[in-house]
């Protein structure tokens, strides 16, 4: 080999390694950061499924009475806590069983008990409301969970406060919804400065006397505005906005899904919202919004004949995993398989067990997201080539076309030109779609290094501040202190 040969080889190496770089870094470095994980958190939990407990076992062991520990004597609690503050020891997910629990989930309820008329109105006027601060007549370039997250900030402040939501409100929401959402994406630090004003606007209204829900004694008025904060205007913000931005994303990369929808909605309002239904679910099928639940046993749970978890024992419950068993196993987008398959069958747990804990907003969840997407589909048709996957840190880039009538010719399947065809508008070409797909892969590659980086820094600042922990320790066997660390 020449002394020009290897060099040669080498720039052609380098050159290879720099044009595939978005395909296999984003891996590598999310393969870095768990092992990151597991050194400072340590390799705690049993996985379900897994090795040992497999997917035939998953919905019994979840369900199990002694599957009910949330946070105390988990060392991933720390992290949970840290992602959540402030006020993480109020978060009726991470409650302990008792009665603070069932009360709070008692209040929480009464917070959620809508009617389907109601929750309808309330989401698609929210909708509306966004929607006219678009260009109603050009093309618009949107993250469409930025674009979610002001209707649910809406939302849930009206059914909280009985009242509209006034901008200086929607502002701080948001800003905390958003803060909370990208520090668990580890896209950013967390900045307890925006959660704070949140908590002090919120403690300022319960003082005032002007919530007309809140916790009953023995709960502080501080401890309601972080519950307050805590479900509605973090998980449930967070929630509803990433399920929408699943959802429309993946509306607008399958066109005959687009094209049906648009046509169902000019028919009868029944099939219209069965349409949606299956679209939805098998959206959640798809990209579930939960990934993994750790529970910690308070007794022994019997799997098997050979096989008994012990009580402390950490089970991680991991959606995907469950969800990619039994006969709905493939990663294929097709809303149809609900026509012939139930969602047992399917191994399909989009808002949790119903025995253990699952999600309160699982009523009126998928009717306001029937809602909203109506509002969306009505003026825009929808565009775009990014990668989905289930954590979306891009917050799902997307084109939004003023709609003109549905067409026959919305036949494609991939995410190009065929999107043309749902519109009479002049919808993005084949260039403009190139350029999304390749800024967002090149994106994801820069934007992975910096999920390494402040994943890594935010783990050991959880690991050093010991929320959980050192709430469970001063609290003692009651769990009911309230003197806990703001941060």
């Amino acid at each position: 080999m020449t002394g020009f040969a290897v060099p040669a080889l080498v720039a052609v190496a380098a050159a290879a390694a720099l044009w595939t770089l978005p395909r296999w870094l984003p891996p590598a470095v999310i393969a870095a950061r768990q092992w990151v994980f597991a050194r400072v958190n340590g390799t705690e939990g049993i996985a379900v499924p897994g090795p040992l407990v497999g997917a035939e076992h998953f919905e019994r062991v979840y369900a199990h009475p002694a599957a009910d520990g949330r946070s105390r004597g988990a060392g991933l609690s720390d992290l949970f806590w840290y992602w959540l503050a402030p006020g993480p020891h109020m978060h009726q997910e991470h409650l302990e069983p008792g009665e603070r629990y069932r009360t709070v989930a008692r209040t929480t309820r009464r917070v959620l008990a809508l009617s389907h008329e109601r929750s309808t109105e309330l989401a698609g006027a929210a909708a509306r409301r966004q929607l006219d601060r678009l260009p109603a007549d050009q093309v618009s370039l949107v993250r469409l969970r930025d674009m979610m997250q002001p209707v649910w900030a809406e939302v849930y402040y009206e059914m909280v406060f009985g009242e509209p939501c006034p901008p200086q409100a929607r502002a701080l929401i948001v800003a905390n919804a958003d803060d909370v959402v990208t520090a668990l994406k580890c896209c950013g630090l967390r900045h307890m400065d925006r959660r704070d004003q949140l908590t002090r606007y919120l403690r300022a209204r319960i003082d005032a006397g002007t919530a007309p829900v809140v916790l009953p004694e023995p709960f502080t008025a501080q401890e309601s505005a972080w519950w307050m904060q805590g479900a509605f205007f973090n998980t449930a913000v967070v929630q509803m906005s990433e399920a929408m931005a699943h959802l429309l994303l993946a509306i607008a990369q399958h066109p005959p899904t687009q094209l049906a929808l648009r046509r169902a909605l000019d028919g009868p309002a029944a099939d219209a919202d069965r349409l949606l239904d299956r679209v939805i679910d098998e959206t959640m099928r798809v990209h579930p919004l939960f990934g993994v639940a750790h529970r910690i046993t308070s007794a022994p749970i019997e799997v098997t004949a050979d096989l008994t978890l012990p009580a402390g024992s950490v089970l991680l419950f991991n959606y995907l995993a469950f969800q990619r068993t039994g006969p709905a196993a493939d990663d294929d987008f097709d809303p149809d398989r609900w026509l012939r398959l139930s969602r047992r069958e399917a191994h399909f747990i989009p808002f949790g067990i119903a025995a253990n804990r699952a999600c309160p907003a699982r009523g009126v969840a998928p009717v306001m997201m029937r809602a909203v997407t109506r509002e969306v589909l009505r003026r825009y048709a929808l565009v775009s080539s990014v990668r989905h996957d289930r954590s979306l840190p891009s917050r799902g880039p997307c084109y939004l076309v003023p709609a003109g009538p549905p067409t026959d010719a919305g036949t494609g399947t991939g995410t190009g030109s065929a999107a043309d065809a749902v519109t009479a508008g002049a919808a993005p070409g084949r260039l403009r779609l190139w350029l999304m797909r390749t800024g967002d892969r090149w994106a994801d590659a820069g934007r992975s290094l910096v999920q390494l980086v402040l994943g890594t820094v935010m783990v050991l600042h959880a690991r050093r501040l010991r929320l959980c922990a050192d709430h469970f320790e001063q609290a003692g066997p009651s769990t009911m202190s309230t003197e806990v660390p703001r941060n």
